[in-house]
């Protein structure tokens, strides 16, 4: 079983957020828009589309529309794996007798060349739509295929795009799953360790303080030897739960070792620490949990230190004072909080 992330993150992945991702990553239709726009300039016909498959769909808004129209006739032509050029539709056997060339909007000329994939498999056309009868010469015809060709590398380009993109993402999960613990859905020690870090070199750099705060539960092994490692990762599961609604959502929370849990809290000094500690000891307290059927009271013990009392300290001379008030703590007959000062006891962890 395992809860929610947290949602304060220490920075594990390069963000992929850049013009360029906005560029490969626009809606089709605006990139298809691109080329229907050259193509209706380059050979001066009223209208240009890419089809990729139907092309009504698209136009659907525009119900009455001439474009709407153009569209169902494109629609109505299978698309041919070689150039098609018909110069006057109202001499062609069939598409002569098509309801919009025989009648409105009158489509006389109709020109496509086909799309192929990278795997040369047909899955579309580029096509011109105009009311005057016309032939295309061989450079128009040259220069529809190099539309077409255009066209298809632009679809290649964003099909491997979307490839690189899923491969980053798979290898984001992978790494963000090596500094998940399984159990709990936080933080593991390294890099919970890590986040300490990184918040505590920019809250000295914003001249702000930072405390932290090492918990576990007082009845823990008695419940593990009782109850077995079953029971007992139940219990830290919900300790992980009660200890998030008690802080803020971009403060870290970690597992530190077997049932020590760890919370990062930036900008918060020793008084913020202890009300903190005090807030989760008195949650976990008014709230007894089932293990085996029966309602079982449990106590918190905690220790935090902070860098306003400890100023220039090392992240891990930190954890170190949080540790010896946490053992502090479970001296003075557990269930409470107990903040280190320079006036503590040195103590063997």
């Amino acid at each position: 079983m395992s809860t929610n992330l947290d949602r304060s993150s220490p920075t594990t992945t390069t963000p992929v957020s850049s013009g360029f991702e906005r560029m490969v990553s626009e809606r089709m239709e605006l990139r298809l828009g691109r080329f229907e726009r050259l193509g209706i300039k380059l050979f001066n016909v009223a209208n240009c589309f890419i089809s990729l498959g139907q092309l009504v769909p698209r136009f659907e808004h525009l119900v009455h529309s001439i474009t709407n129209m153009e569209a169902a006739f494109s629609d109505s032509i299978p698309p041919a794996d070689e150039i098609l050029v018909i110069p006057d539709l109202r001499l062609h056997e069939h598409l002569g007798k098509h309801p919009l060339v025989a009648g409105e909007p009158q489509i006389r000329f109709f020109a496509s060349n086909p799309i192929f994939d990278h795997t040369n498999q047909l899955i579309g056309s580029v096509i011109l739509i105009d009311y005057q009868p016309r032939d295309l010469g061989d450079e128009e015809r040259q220069s529809l295929s190099d539309l077409a060709s255009m066209a298809e590398r632009e679809m290649a380009f964003g099909a491997l795009y979307q490839s690189q993109l899923e491969v980053i993402k798979q290898n984001r999960n992978l790494k963000r799953d090596s500094l998940i613990d399984p159990l709990l859905g936080t933080w593991n020690k390294s890099a919970i360790v890590r986040s300490l870090k990184l918040e505590m070199e920019r809250c000295a750099k914003a001249m702000k303080p930072l405390a932290l705060l090492i918990a576990s539960v007082d009845q823990m092994e008695h419940l593990r030897e009782v109850h077995g490692v079953a029971a007992t990762d139940m219990i830290l599961v919900k300790t992980v739960s009660r200890i998030r609604s008690c802080v803020r959502p971009f403060d870290a929370l970690g597992r530190f070792g077997t049932d020590l849990l760890l919370v990062v809290l930036p900008g918060a000094s020793h008084l913020v620490a202890t009300a903190v500690g005090e807030r989760i000891r008195a949650s976990v307290l008014m709230h007894p949990e089932s293990i085996d059927s029966v309602d079982t009271a449990l106590t918190i013990s905690a220790g935090t230190a902070s860098t306003d009392i400890f100023p220039d300290v090392e992240p891990e001379a930190l954890v170190s004072l949080a540790e010896k008030a946490l053992l502090s703590a479970r001296n003075a007959g557990n269930n409470c909080v107990v903040q280190a000062t320079p006036a503590q006891p040195d103590m063997i962890i």
